[in-house]
């Protein structure tokens, strides 16, 4: 493994963040989010079209750049120091994948070019407030209770007598819900004989969609709740999903439970590489909020001198420093492995919320007030571990999947023996006598 950046990455590194420094600044970020769509067009659309930011790791046959996931997640830690407010990753983090992978030809071409351009945007709309499960980060996703169960709950799918598909249900904390072009849609069909998950594809003018932006914690990232009202959807993937004739009924059965459980594995593996971007993302703000600490304690002066040359203050910093270097580092090492992106994850939202709460106090009383942006850094590290985590239950998930709790698994080794001491050695008259 090599872990140094290529000279393409430091400068896509180096150009995203000059124009973050110029267009999404604290101010300009509050006016975003107050915005109907919740971000800034203008600058996603000079993101899109200079940088291509969306497409980072869109097949280049599909109009994108081709890039690796960690070049995706190299981009997400300078968004992530900016809270930049913007549907990349809804889109290009949870989107992209799962259309890639179950996706028929027909619809990879008609949709990724327009994804990877940034002329069409995506949101993964999951029943309820289980994102984290569905995407397997603190839970095993396989029993797929979160996208309803049975005949009710969660969202519905069944088949419509003119053909296609209709769904009826609600998701709730749907991440850019409100504003996205596109919903992809995970629904429970089949009812109790062929009980499985399906993701469908609902266009965001859909005939029956109501779509209500929430009031979230964190502003930066918008949440809406979407309503499903018999909305016309397409399969992801095409085809029926149903079986033919009751002939071969125990054959589409089981074809049926093989459809949902590639669903439910492509959730997964969309899970892992979306956790390593997060970990990126929150490894830059905590590294953001760090650096504006320091700058501050710098100058502030407390009883005639620097407050940063106070001992206890540098104590402070210097295990913040250590906290946020290890997120850093475990947020690349995930980008090159995805496997460890529930880890990485836990070890940068507790980075972040460490960071943020220590920014808050250590730029005393301005920093508990709206005007200073201290509190937005602490909003995202709350929020994220609303919807992502909290940490302890991602690297229970963690040691779950690595066999670490099972019966099998080798009991660690008890520890060694400590040696008996030495027995004393008598003093020799002459030292008797110095004692």
């Amino acid at each position: 493994m090599d872990a140094a950046f290529t000279a393409e990455q430091d400068g896509m590194r180096r150009t995203l963040r000059e124009i973050l420094a110029k267009r999404c600044g604290p101010d300009e970020v509050k006016t975003a989010v107050r915005t109907p769509d919740g971000y800034d067009r203008e600058l996603w659309g000079q993101l899109a079209q200079q940088l291509g930011l969306p497409g980072i790791a869109v097949p280049e046959e599909y109009g994108g750049v081709g890039c690796t996931p960690g070049d995706l997640a190299l981009a997400c830690e300078e968004t992530g120091r900016a809270l930049l407010p913007s549907p990349l990753f809804a889109t290009a983090a949870l989107a992209v994948p799962l259309i890639t992978a179950l996706g028929s030809a027909a619809q990879r071409s008609a949709l990724l070019p327009r994804l990877a351009s940034g002329g069409l945007t995506a949101a993964l709309a999951v029943p309820g407030p289980a994102l984290s499960t569905a995407l397997g980060l603190t839970a095993d996703n396989a029993p797929a209770d979160w996208a309803g169960g049975g005949r009710a709950g969660g969202v519905q799918a069944r088949r419509a007598e003119e053909g296609g598909w209709r769904l009826y249900g609600e998701a709730v904390q749907v991440l850019d819900g409100h504003s996205a072009d596109l919903l992809l849609v995970p629904a429970h069909t089949g009812g109790f004989a062929r009980s499985r998950t399906l993701l469908f594809l609902v266009r965001g003018d859909a005939v029956g969609l109501v779509r209500l932006r929430q009031t979230a914690l964190d502003e930066t990232r918008p949440q809406a709740c979407v309503q499903l009202r018999h909305v016309e959807a397409d399969l992801l993937g095409g085809g029926t999903g149903e079986a033919a004739t009751d002939t071969h009924a125990a054959a589409d059965t089981h074809g049926a439970a093989a459809d949902g459980g590639r669903v439910l594995r492509a959730l997964a593996a969309t899970g892992r590489t979306a956790a390593a971007v997060l970990a990126a993302e929150a490894a830059g703000a905590a590294g953001r909020a760090l650096d504006r600490t320091v700058e501050y304690v710098r100058t502030r002066e407390q009883f005639g001198r620097a407050v940063g040359s106070f001992q206890a203050v540098k104590h402070r910093l210097a295990d913040l420093y250590v906290q946020v270097q290890a997120a850093r580092s475990a947020a690349y090492y995930a980008a090159w492995d995805p496997e460890q992106g529930g880890l990485a994850l836990a070890q940068a939202l507790e980075a972040l919320r460490l960071t943020a709460g220590e920014a808050i106090q250590l730029h005393g009383g301005i920093g508990f007030t709206w005007e200073h942006d201290a509190h937005l850094y602490f909003k995202r590290a709350a929020a994220d571990e609303l919807l992502f985590g909290p940490a302890h239950r991602l690297r229970a998930h963690a040691a779950h999947r690595a066999g670490l709790f099972s019966p099998g698994a080798p009991a660690p080794a008890p520890p060694a023996p400590l040696a008996p001491p030495a027995p004393a050695t008598p003093l020799h008259p002459t030292e008797k006598a110095a004692v």
